[in-house]
């Protein structure tokens, strides 16, 4: 395709053509884990203070509703339960990801999804239609900009996440290629500004841009189905001004990502899951740590200093260490934290990022021994490996190392579906472990649920 032709009308034939029966199997499989893991994700939030005040403050200014606020207890009108449902699930920093775009389109796309077929009553098929939609309709724009969009100020997950949230709402009500088409429009209207700068402050708000991409998301769609229209060429532009992806990156985005094998090559399948509840920059030390201390047995008040050698964009975003008042936010993006952590504790998990357990001295005293640098060997990997290399110093004079070239979750070293199992099951906590059975086992086959309301009412 050249860049004369008109991407975002070929997405949106795309979506508004997908059909679950022409889907290859291991295409709805992976969407059934991106659900399950939705749903791990949403638990595991719910653990932090500032979660529950964000979902308290949307139930004191519900006036009633029918959809679910997953997780929660209640139900409440449509915009408020997807953006909670966003919110809890991004907020744990556990959520699905992209590497080829640096974003996260489950927390934009599945609650969007859930919702607009809790609204229709639609079932499995039709949430795997919308999940691969949505997928597709996210990650390809991140993909064309990465990594110069986050370089240039912005975060993927809620811009492009909007597209996908307004993708997946649309493949739901069933619309065709021009509704779809506006629907995508009107989300380039809607969507969030997603700035990279309240992430990288630590600053709580950065939980929400998932739940504000997905409502962002579902009410460009309804506003399509209302007959509101939106730019059909949003993604690219037109003569009159520049499209959302050259206005949002400092360097020229690289267009045929948008479509190139569209529906050929499907891009959940290049999703990755997530082990540990942190920026998936740290989880290659997060993992070589926890390596070294299951296997040589250390205790945290023998280690004398930890050296962390990884790549550049790894130490630009998530190098710096974290002081006692700074957020649960500064800690899930920090490595000294995290390989803290992973060092005293033996894992990484919704526990560790408690406003009690990251404020712990010793904890803080120990993260201050990390030091984080950029390895030229390693940042020549990256982006094909996000590779880290991590060197305990031990008081006894002995020196532990353990490279990670691919962490864990990543398609080429996956989280099967075994593990994204034992995920909900811990992040469910001492929740009903029959109930929690019951879930799983009703995602897992998916397509079979006539009601998506069958799942969203044991959530």
């Amino acid at each position: 395709m050249t860049d004369s032709k008109n991407y975002t009308q070929v997405l949106a034939e795309f979506c508004a053509n997908l059909s679950f029966d022409k889907l290859p199997e291991d295409v709805v499989h992976k969407a059934r884990l991106c659900v399950l893991d939705y749903i791990a994700n949403i638990y595991g939030s719910l653990e932090l203070k500032t979660v529950n005040d964000i979902v308290d403050y949307f139930r004191s200014q519900s006036t009633g509703g029918s959809t679910t606020a997953l997780g929660c207890g209640f139900k409440t009108n449509q915009l408020h339960a997807v953006f909670i449902n966003g919110t809890t699930a991004e907020a744990i920093e556990a959520q699905d990801g992209y590497r080829f775009g640096g974003n996260h389109p489950g927390v934009a796309v599945i609650p969007a999804a859930i919702a607009a077929a809790e609204e229709k009553h639609k079932g499995g098929k039709e949430i795997i239609e919308a999940v691969v939609a949505g997928y597709e309709v996210a990650n390809r724009p991140a993909a064309a900009m990465h990594p110069w969009h986050t370089l240039s100020g912005f975060l993927p997950t809620g811009t492009c996440g909007a597209f996908g949230a307004a993708a997946a709402a649309a493949r739901i009500y069933k619309y065709d290629t021009q509704k779809m088409l506006n629907a995508i429009g009107n989300a380039g209207y809607l969507l969030p500004l997603s700035m990279a700068e309240h992430l990288m402050g630590g600053f709580s708000i950065k939980i929400v841009q998932g739940g504000q991409a997905a409502s962002a998301g579902i009410l460009a769609a309804g506003f399509s189905g209302k007959g509101i229209t939106g730019s059909d060429q949003v993604l690219e532009g037109s003569s009159l001004n520049g499209g959302f992806t050259q206005i949002t990156t400092k360097v020229p985005p690289k267009m045929e990502k948008i479509t190139e094998s569209l529906g050929e090559k499907y891009s959940i399948l290049d999703v990755y899951f997530k082990p540990y509840t942190a920026c998936r920059h740290t989880h290659g030390a997060a993992q070589a740590a926890l390596e070294l201390v299951r296997e040589h047995d250390i205790s945290w008040q023998l280690i004398e200093k930890v050296k962390v050698f990884t790549y550049g964009i790894a130490e630009l975003a998530v190098g710096k260490g974290r002081k006692k008042n700074d957020s649960f936010v500064s800690a899930q993006f920090s490595i000294p934290h995290v390989v803290a952590s992973c060092l005293m504790d033996g894992e990484l998990g919704p526990l560790q990022l408690t406003e009690k357990r990251i404020s712990d001295e010793a904890l803080i005293k120990l993260s201050e021994k990390v030091s984080v640098s950029t390895d030229e060997a390693l940042n020549k990997m990256y982006p094909d490996k996000t590779a880290s290399r991590v060197e305990i110093f031990l008081k006894d004079n002995r020196v532990l190392t353990r490279q990670v070239d691919i962490p864990k979750g990543d398609p080429r070293d996956p989280m099967k579906e075994e593990d994204i199992i034992r995920k909900l099951k811990k992040y469910a906590g001492d929740r009903d472990s029959g109930l929690i059975d019951r879930i799983i086992e009703k995602v897992i086959s998916l397509e079979k649920v006539a009601d998506i309301r069958e799942i969203s009412c044991l959530i």
